[in-house]
């Protein structure tokens, strides 16, 4: 017996054969490309397997670079190409910022709410927030080595939180003096780079280790869904903070102005009658009782906005009025602990958008998503504002996030029909400047450096200089003005 040949039953090969004899062969021709269709199919059906369900798969091999690029076009052979109306958001965001600065004093309905309510100050700083997480998600498109990537999103938020302190912390005296330094006890250690980099890295964070979900036609939120699992948490630990935590009565001590000219040790004591809980005013919130516990009282903001309310007029010398409200004496930071958790929920909010411009290509499907996603998040934001959670910049409170953020939604599909689609770049110009060199204008903005640096050149005597024979405001924006012209 031949070990080689394989013998069959008789039966077996008696059925084989009346088979054979009923089917005709087929030819050569149409077995190959049976057998070019199956193969086509199993390696389509693998790719799937070992690839993410992408719709620009050449691009996502490539190695992620920190910059806002994405596929702009609206079909195939479209290329590569900078996200132009992104660069516009971004610099409307620090054109805002000036123009409320500068014109806030002159058109107070401009500048930031008192306590509740939104002006258009109130604006800037979300709309700050979620630009960053629509950066984001352009910058962490793919992630070959997480702990690599997560090394540098960490090192880059630290710098722009130290980077923050030394503009905003009372390092900088600002224009009326050349010196600089600050007492280490009562430097400021929040403020808006502060917050924007907390909402940064915890938008990174979500994006690099909670990546796409690789669910196929169910929606391009639900790929994302534990992005906001993370953003529902950090509500939930707002709210309960918020809402439940007990806030005693406290006290606080500030030098009267007679003492601070005389450099004595004299001081006025303050006390308020708190102990509530839920209370959303100036006075008794948890938010300023976190703060005052963790960050202490004397590294907190010295003027916040609630001093503009009625109940806290400013007399004609500058100073508080020793009748008021003893609130009306006390410090709050508006970019503190509490509401820098909400603040990352509107990242977590522009990294949604981010992903809608990283993983679709069409125009229409961009603007439909990004338009029904922005009036859902509106109705909701007036929904709650009308059954009692008040609009608050100083707290962000729900509503206020929901609000702001639908509102930079619908301003960035606007901004993308006319720039990117229509391609009225001319138009938009500056902004698109602006938005390329947003950080160095925030430091020169925020910091007032070039007043300074032109302030120490003068005639003979430190008094005949530039900035002392102008407005310094009305300078900064001459110079700013003059910058934008030189660039273009």
């Amino acid at each position: 017996m031949d070990p080689h040949r394989i013998y069959f039953p008789r039966s077996l090969s008696l059925s084989l054969n009346t088979h054979t004899q009923k089917k005709a062969p087929a030819s050569k021709s149409k077995r190959r490309r049976n057998l070019e269709r199956v193969t086509s199919k199993f390696q389509k059906l693998m790719a799937e397997i070992n690839s993410e369900p992408l719709l620009n798969r050449e691009q996502d091999e490539e190695p992620p670079q920190e910059q806002d690029d994405v596929v702009a076009g609206g079909g195939e052979g479209t290329t590569t190409t900078r996200i132009a109306s992104l660069d516009v958001f971004r610099g409307l965001c620090v054109f805002l910022m000036m123009l409320v600065d500068y014109g806030g004093s002159f058109f107070p309905i401009i500048a930031h709410s008192p306590w509740h309510g939104v002006h258009l100050a109130d604006f800037v700083m979300p709309f700050f927030l979620f630009v960053a997480g629509v950066s984001v998600a352009l910058v962490y498109k793919k992630v070959s080595d997480r702990v690599d990537a997560t090394q540098k999103a960490l090192i880059k938020a630290l710098k722009l939180f130290f980077l923050g302190v030394i503009l905003q912390g009372g390092y900088l005296h600002g224009i009326t003096s050349l010196t600089y330094g600050v007492d280490i006890e009562r430097i400021r250690w929040m403020g808006i780079l502060q917050r924007i980099s907390i909402g940064y890295i915890v938008a990174a964070l979500c994006e690099i280790w909670l990546p796409c979900q690789r669910w196929r036609g169910v929606g391009i939120f639900r790929n994302y869904s534990r992005h906001w699992y993370i953003a529902g948490a950090l509500l939930v630990v707002y709210l309960g903070l918020t809402y439940f935590l007990y806030v005693p009565d406290w006290q606080f001590e500030i030098l009267t102005p007679m003492s601070s000219s005389l450099l004595t040790n004299s001081s006025v004591v303050y006390n308020l009658t708190c102990s509530t809980r839920g209370d959303l005013g100036p006075a008794c919130n948890a938010a300023g009782m976190i703060d005052r516990y963790v960050l202490g009282i004397g590294h907190l903001y010295t003027k916040p906005g609630y001093r503009n309310l009625k109940e806290c007029q400013i007399s004609s010398n500058g100073q508080v009025a020793e009748d008021l409200p003893s609130w009306c004496h006390a410090p709050f930071d508006p970019e503190g602990i509490l509401s820098s958790l909400t603040a990352a929920v509107t990242c977590i909010i522009g990294l949604q958008y981010g992903h809608i411009l990283a993983k679709l290509q069409d125009h229409k499907e961009r603007l439909h998503n990004w338009l029904i996603f922005s009036f859902s998040l509106l109705g909701l934001g007036l929904f709650l504002a009308f059954v009692g959670i008040p609009v608050n910049k100083p707290l962000f409170t729900i509503s206020y996030i929901l609000v702001t953020s639908s509102s930079a939604g619908i301003t960035f599909s606007a901004l993308y029909i006319l720039v990117d689609i229509y391609g009225y770049r001319y138009l938009t110009c500056p902004l698109e400047w602006m938005g390329k060199h947003a950080l160095s204008i925030f430091i020169l903005v925020s910091s007032n450096l070039a007043v300074i640096a032109i302030q120490g050149f003068y005639w003979k005597a430190p008094e005949n200089n530039i900035v002392s024979s102008l407005d310094c405001n009305t300078f900064t924006t001459l110079l700013m003005l003059q910058s934008l012209g030189q660039s273009r």
